[in-house]
């Protein structure tokens, strides 16, 4: 019988040797994504860093006041008042800019992915272990292999949050497509109503308060990356984060957190009341 500790080791030689191999001789293909992948980063960040804080935050009050109410808005609008008093407003937007890109970037991946899955059982089921596994993976060993092919720096963290942000938009898609009721299919097809008019004037308002879950899931899990690659180089409050335990800054790490820990709640509360709505509408 063969000893595991050899084909550990073979396996583990062919993974580095592989990898090695690509950062070699890859750099006509990384070279180009990374690029691609920093510049929208940048582009992003730079269009939230135009106006003062006040400004974007006057925007984010206003969004939670339509979205959610008046108190909530009122709050959204001082919290992110309060991360430019702790002295973390390039920051925040840096981290803000990662997750809307990252998240975005996720979603043009997901919601076709779970629309199509949602047509196709045979499809969704051979899919699962697939997003099984990039959920239950450790999110650093996504960052590993990525800061090889892709360098040190955002394009690495926004890889990575890409990849972590994905499943959960493919699944709530695919489970709100599969949610149609019986009845209103049949009911589209005695009228003859086109594939497309089925889509998007029946399957699609059903799925839509699953889909915008979905989207709210996504945008959690991204928060959640951001965080974790800092070490990476990714800018804004992960590395902030980091950077403050390393040099034991408990006072600075906290700070961060909190700015996190704001960024989260706005986002989350306003992402679940934009479902809310949906489903609302629908109702």
């Amino acid at each position: 019988m063969m000893d595991s500790r050899i084909f550990v080791h073979g396996f583990d030689a062919g993974t580095n040797a592989a990898l090695k191999w690509l950062s070699n001789h890859g750099d006509v293909v990384f070279n180009p994504i990374s690029a691609a992948l920093g510049g929208v980063y940048s582009g992003v960040r730079w269009v939230l860093m135009l106006p003062p804080f006040f400004v974007l935050a006057v925007v984010v009050a206003v969004i939670g006041w339509r979205m959610v109410n008046a108190w909530f808005g009122l709050l959204a609008g001082l919290a992110l008042a309060f991360c430019a008093t702790m002295g973390l407003w390039p920051q925040t937007v840096s981290t803000l800019a990662l997750v809307i890109t990252a998240t975005l970037m996720a979603l043009a991946v997901g919601l076709p992915a779970g629309v199509i899955t949602g047509y196709a059982p045979g499809l969704d089921n051979a899919l699962e272990p697939a997003l099984d596994l990039i959920q239950t993976l450790p999110p650093y060993i996504y960052l590993l292999p990525a800061i090889a092919l892709l360098g040190y720096g955002p394009a690495t963290a926004l890889a990575a949050t890409v990849i972590v942000a994905i499943p959960p938009a493919v699944r709530l898609t695919s489970l709100g497509i599969r949610m149609t009721p019986a009845e209103y299919i049949e009911l589209g097809d005695a009228l003859g109503i086109t594939p497309w008019q089925m889509f998007f004037k029946i399957r699609l308002p059903f799925a839509m308060p699953s889909i915008m879950a979905g989207v709210n899931q996504s945008l959690m899990m991204a928060f959640g990356m951001v965080v974790i690659a800092g070490i990476v180089g990714s800018g804004g409050l992960g590395q902030t984060i980091y950077n403050a335990i390393r040099t034991l800054d408990i006072a600075k790490s906290i700070d961060g957190a909190l700015a996190i820990v704001i960024l989260t709640m706005v986002l989350d509360r306003i992402t679940q009341s934009a479902s809310g709505a949906r489903a609302g509408e629908r109702g």
